[in-house]
């Protein structure tokens, strides 16, 4: 007697479903298994509405069909993001180039790992600040480097969206955090007028708008600091020579070679270790040596300036620790926590190789 062929019960087909082409959405998953769209929302964000049964039957048919809710606008509907933006001057491609800015970002990240938060980059949209700002699925900004009466703060403030300025001017209607700018320089300038430099440079950090002859924010600080130290010895910052430059090692190379084509400096004073570090390759490049001929001290002390060839002079700021406050302080705006007044944050000489007695 031949065998008999399994009945179709006792093999049942695994089931699929057919979805038009284009990601699934969430009527896909409710006309496949039978169910409201509701009870898709409800399986996802309000599992209790609904039976296990019904909740294991919905799950499963996303999974099949490839469904993932859409996280980001649930957030939106609902009015939060869980995430942090970080309102930059410069494009991703320069700000990248610029330690300082992985050091601040570690201090913000060290904040938003801690509470649940993500952090999100937002450089200039079509080299406008101004047009990035409705595009950034964020519940507030961490603003860097900009003027308090550009347009950036006010469509800020008008938008109702908490932010915190970090290296501007201070603004009444927001928390700000700043180094102690002036300072800092002060003691830079006056240590390389006790060595004895008269023939000062500065790598200023730059440049400005050629509808802005004037400085503001931390360059204003700083300059003002170099101001009081040359004012100790009866000189001005007119007797000094200023080269204002974009914040690159590059550009910090190039101002070098220019300085050093009329009467050299005997000391260079960068207002970053970036530019610093650009100084001193090109006086090396030119068989200058650093720092028996010509001193170069820096901004910043980032990690590199310890071990640089020659070990960096220069002036700490705590910039993780800046990242970190600015961070705090933001987190706390969002939640509608009391406002934290305005945070200065001090500065330290770091005396280091690279400068020394002129020649």
């Amino acid at each position: 007697m031949p065998p008999r062929k399994p009945s179709s019960a006792s093999k049942a087909p695994a089931r699929t479903f057919k979805t038009k082409p284009g990601k699934p959405t969430s009527t896909d998953v409710a006309a496949a298994a039978g169910v409201s769209r509701s009870a898709v929302s409800f399986a996802f964000n309000n599992p209790q509405r609904i039976s296990t049964a019904t909740r294991e039957r919905i799950l499963a048919v996303a999974e099949e069909l490839g469904y993932t809710p859409n996280t980001l606008g649930r957030m939106l509907q609902a009015g939060t993001t869980n995430s942090i933006g970080v309102l930059l001057p410069q494009g991703l491609a320069q700000i990248l180039e610029n330690p300082y800015y992985s050091r601040f970002l570690m201090g913000a990240g060290q904040v938003c790992d801690r509470e649940g938060y993500t952090l999100l980059l937002t450089p200039p949209l079509q080299d406008s600040v101004l047009k990035a700002i409705p595009y950034a699925a964020v519940d507030g900004f961490i603003v860097c480097g900009l003027e308090i009466d550009r347009g950036e703060v006010a469509e800020l403030d008008r938008r109702g969206i908490p932010f915190v300025l970090i290296d501007s001017d201070r603004h009444e209607g927001a928390p700000h955090v700043e180094v102690d700018d002036r300072g800092g320089a002060r003691d830079v300038a006056r240590y390389l007028l006790e060595l004895g430099h008269r023939r000062l440079a500065v790598l200023s950090i730059g440049p400005r708008p050629a509808a802005d002859p004037g400085h503001r924010g931390p360059l204003a600080r700083r300059l003002a600091g170099i101001t009081d130290a040359l004012a100790e010895v009866g000189l001005t910052l007119d007797d000094v020579r200023v080269a204002e430059v974009p914040v690159t090692r590059a550009d910090g190379y190039k101002a070098t070679r220019e300085l050093m084509s009329g009467e050299p400096p005997s000391a260079i004073l960068a207002l970053s270790d970036v530019l610093a570090y650009g100084a001193v390759d090109a006086l090396q490049d030119l068989g200058v040596a650093v720092p028996d001929e010509v001193s170069v001290t820096g901004f910043d002390d980032l990690a590199e300036s310890a071990w640089f060839r020659p070990r960096l002079t220069t002036v700490r700021q705590p910039i993780v620790t800046k990242g970190r406050i600015a961070a705090d302080f933001l987190i706390s705006a969002i939640r509608g926590e009391d406002q934290h007044p305005h945070q200065m944050l001090g500065t330290s000489l770091i005396v280091r190789d690279s400068a020394t007695n002129p020649a």
